[in-house]
């Protein structure tokens, strides 16, 4: 993968800017500190793009949860909805090619991608919905990464959308490479481990999707795959399938590892599944193995490393 930053789209509010319906932000430091050294940001406000001011009246979802109206919560003459779905269905249809990811502001009436309150015309809640923005983005962009930034503080989260950016952006480099058989191949067998730790079921599946590719149209072969495997990946990896993914590992080490070495990669493989350590700990220990006994199978899964351990994503899951 390039050194370039990752391109992010953001909701602006998380980066400090004031654009909020009362004059303020929502600066979310985490994102600009943390992920800001790895991702450049390419900032949205729903709002202030189709001319609301700052600030203006707060507006919300009203009616019914599958087509509500975004209306002033003072004054429901203001009617932006065609205004808005408008500005959002160009907008989701014209990211930048080498986005990879778009993190949200949430209950947003126009950002929030789940749990966004839709209230009866009278004022009292009615249901859930999506904000109209983040409904459209995520409809027209479906393998595209879409987090908020309130789910970001859940570490089993967190891992798991950045995980997903750089999957996405690995496959961006590829497709920009030039697709071929070979390079498609190449991919899967890069990520397999990282799909059985997801979503065993995807990985037999698109295993067998794979074995064939004779005849058949690359790129619409490709985005099939894509958009399989970005589904897959939203599965969140969880202790017991990440440990038969270390077991795997093991596999691999089993005629290289003396047995004090064996028994020393066992216990912290066990010692994770239980629950005592993060999986950063036999993680580091199977690099080192595979450092000191390389492997080329090994050295390329995208598991040991699918991205920069600085950001310690695995000190926490």
């Amino acid at each position: 993968m390039t050194q370039e930053k990752i391109i992010i789209g953001i909701s602006e509010c998380l980066l400090g800017m004031k654009v909020r319906f009362d004059g303020g932000h929502k600066h979310d430091r985490y994102i600009t500190d943390t992920l800001g050294s790895y991702f450049k940001f390419q900032s949205y406000c729903p709002e202030v793009a189709v001319g609301l001011g700052v600030p203006r009246e707060p507006i919300r979802l009203v009616g019914d949860a599958d087509h509500p109206r975004l209306v002033g919560t003072k004054n429901e003459t203001i009617d932006i909805t065609e205004k808005m779905q408008q500005y959002s269905t160009q907008t989701a249809q014209k990211l930048p090619d080498m986005m990879c990811g778009f993190i949200l502001k949430s209950k947003s009436p126009t950002c929030g991608m789940e749990r966004v309150k839709v209230y009866h015309v009278n004022g009292n809640p009615n249901a859930n919905s999506q904000g109209l923005f983040a409904k459209a983005l995520m409809q027209l962009n479906p393998c595209l990464p879409v987090e908020e930034e309130g789910r970001l503080c859940d570490p089993v989260l967190r891992e798991n959308f950045i995980e997903r950016v750089f999957i996405f952006r690995r496959w961006k480099d590829m497709i920009n490479a030039g697709l071929t058989a070979e390079k498609l191949i190449q991919f899967h067998s890069q990520h397999k481990l990282s799909l059985m730790a997801h979503h065993p079921e995807s990985y037999k599946e698109l295993g067998k999707m794979l074995a064939d590719l004779k005849g058949k149209d690359l790129v619409e072969f490709g985005q099939l795959y894509l958009e399989q495997l970005m589904q897959a990946f939203k599965h969140k990896a969880t202790r017991a399938k990440n440990t038969n993914v270390l077991q795997h590992c093991a596999g691999y080490l089993k005629t290289s590892l003396d047995s004090y070495e064996r028994q020393a990669l066992a216990d912290v493989s066990n010692r994770y599944r239980l629950g005592e350590i993060p999986l950063i700990v036999p993680i580091t220990l199977l690099q080192h193995f595979f450092g000191k006994y390389p492997n080329d199978y090994m050295l390329q899964q995208s598991f040991l490393s699918p991205y920069p351990n600085e950001l310690s994503l695995r000190n926490a899951v």
